[in-house]
């Protein structure tokens, strides 16, 4: 498997299957709305349907600090509800449970299970309907898988934690899912950190508190130490479809240009079949087939409400955005924010243009592909320039400054690589006869996971510095074409 179900920064996957549709939930750390959710009826073609983390009183707002907030999800369906239960890292509440009728929202305010730091929880019930939390636990007294009954109403713990089995003795032993298969619990890991050693091991028990004993063939799946395009495998869920076979989501990364290779979009959800031999799950990476979509759009922002692709670091986009009408999305500057505003959206491709059409005649924005507030190249307007500016880490290089008028059009590519580098971004304006006036191609190394670090993937949109802009028309195709609303399916 080489072709991602989601692609761009889409980490941690969880799926669950209500009747037909299957569903699935995605961990999104600093960014809001929290916890993309999608929907499918094959577990190949997947529509976002919203967010599970949508408001304050969910996911208090924060100053967007990179690869914090929401680590992991788990996403369950259980006595006709749905329940999702993650972690914000910069809560000290402990994990959050949240649930919903609709998958598509809206979802519970949440209820905490105090006592149990650590990260990636899941939920299970056992034959008695006895709902248990299993994570890995960072508690001085507890440092491994974790599981203990509760109470998902109420967060209630309903005995101690208890440790269950730490993995094959590989790094950073995380991601447990529980599953109760033909009169055995079965515990699925994630082990050797979310890097090139990623793996996945199972274990199983009759009795779901052990003891474990592990799978012949751990690990059931891994890329390390192979020349496979897509690596870092990990951190994977099953799923049994409606015909009685079964799935697995899982991550990985695509990673390109020379030696050690470098990883742009971040981590990205992948999709395999799984086969049961002799009480044990065999991944079949090849059973589906999986062709490259394209995820061309235009957002002329016809209607006040915005697509849930949009979203922010640290709080919603709704806390700077004002719709003003069709074509005229007002972005304000916060200064008592460490960070200028940012409204966001995933890069889905490796080689793609993205173009935005401003305003800046009440203020300073830039359009800008990043990894985080230290690492993105950018053009800035001011109304009467645009200077394509690059940060690397505390290096801040403005690079090429023409004259331009407060109405612009600008535009980012995301270029095949010359020789070592993943890629080439290149920065233009687009000038009323047509023309692109390139300020510049730039190694896209630099915005990759392996210079910035992180678990996150680069990101496209619009920042506002100051004062305010308006946002008329945003374009996304996959390729390097062009983008706008010539060639690229509306998607207001």
């Amino acid at each position: 498997m080489t072709v991602p179900i989601i692609p761009g920064f889409h980490p941690d996957p969880s799926v669950c299957r209500a009747g037909g549709t299957y569903y699935l939930a995605n961990s999104s750390f600093e960014y809001v709305p929290g916890v993309p959710i999608r929907r499918s009826t094959d577990l190949v073609s997947w529509e976002l349907v919203g967010h599970a983390l949508t408001r304050p009183g969910q996911l208090p707002p924060g100053e967007g600090v990179a690869s914090g907030g929401v680590f992991a999800p788990t996403l369950r369906h259980h006595d006709g509800r749905f329940h999702l239960v993650t972690t914000n890292v910069l809560e000290p509440r402990g994990h959050l449970i949240v649930t919903a009728e609709d998958p598509a929202g809206p979802w519970s305010d949440p209820v905490y299970v105090a006592g149990t730091a650590g990260i990636d929880p899941d939920l299970c019930w056992d034959d008695a309907g006895v709902c248990h939390l299993t994570w890995a636990s960072f508690l001085p007294t507890l440092t491994g898988i974790a599981s203990v009954p509760i109470d998902p109403g109420t967060g209630a713990m309903l005995a101690e934690p208890r440790l269950l089995w730490n993995g094959t003795g590989l790094a950073a032993p995380e991601g447990p899912h529980l599953y109760h298969v033909d009169g055995w619990w079965y515990l699925m890991l994630a082990e050797g950190g979310t890097e090139r050693g990623h793996a996945v091991t199972i274990a199983r028990a009759r009795s779901l508190e052990g003891p474990y004993e592990p799978a012949p063939a751990n690990p059931i799946l891994t890329h390390r130490s192979t020349t496979h395009p897509v690596q870092n495998t990990g951190h994977a869920d099953l799923v049994e479809c409606a015909d009685g076979s079964w799935a697995m989501v899982y991550l990985g990364v695509r990673p390109r240009g020379k030696t050690p290779q470098f990883h742009v979009n971040g981590r990205e959800t992948f999709l395999a079949g799984v086969d049961w031999v002799d009480g044990w799950p065999v991944v079949a990476e090849d059973r589906f087939t999986i062709e490259p979509a394209d995820n061309s759009f235009t957002d002329g922002f016809a209607t006040a409400e915005l697509h849930p692709r949009w979203v922010a670091p640290g709080a919603g986009p709704e806390t700077f955005t004002r719709w003003a009408g069709p074509a005229e999305l007002r972005l304000t500057a916060d200064a008592g924010r460490a960070a200028p505003p940012a409204l966001l959206t995933r890069a889905l491709d490796e080689q793609w243009t993205a173009s935005a059409a401003l305003d800046v005649s009440g203020g300073t924005a830039k359009f800008v592909v990043r990894l985080d507030d230290r690492h993105w190249y950018g053009l800035v307007a001011d109304g009467a320039s645009v200077t394509a500016t690059l940060v690397i880490g505390p290096a801040v290089h403005a690079v090429t400054k023409v004259a331009s008028g407060p109405r612009v059009s600008l535009r980012i590519r995301a270029l095949p690589g010359a020789s070592q580098e993943p890629d080439l971004l290149e920065l233009s304006v687009l000038r009323q006869d047509g023309r692109a006036e390139v300020l510049g191609s730039f190694d896209g190394r630099y915005l990759s996971t392996e210079v910035a670090t992180g678990f996150t993937g680069r990101m496209i949109g619009v920042e506002v510095l100051d004062g305010t802009a308006t946002l008329h028309e945003f374009g996304y195709s996959s390729g390097v074409g062009t983008a706008g609303s010539h060639g690229a399916d509306r998607q207001d």
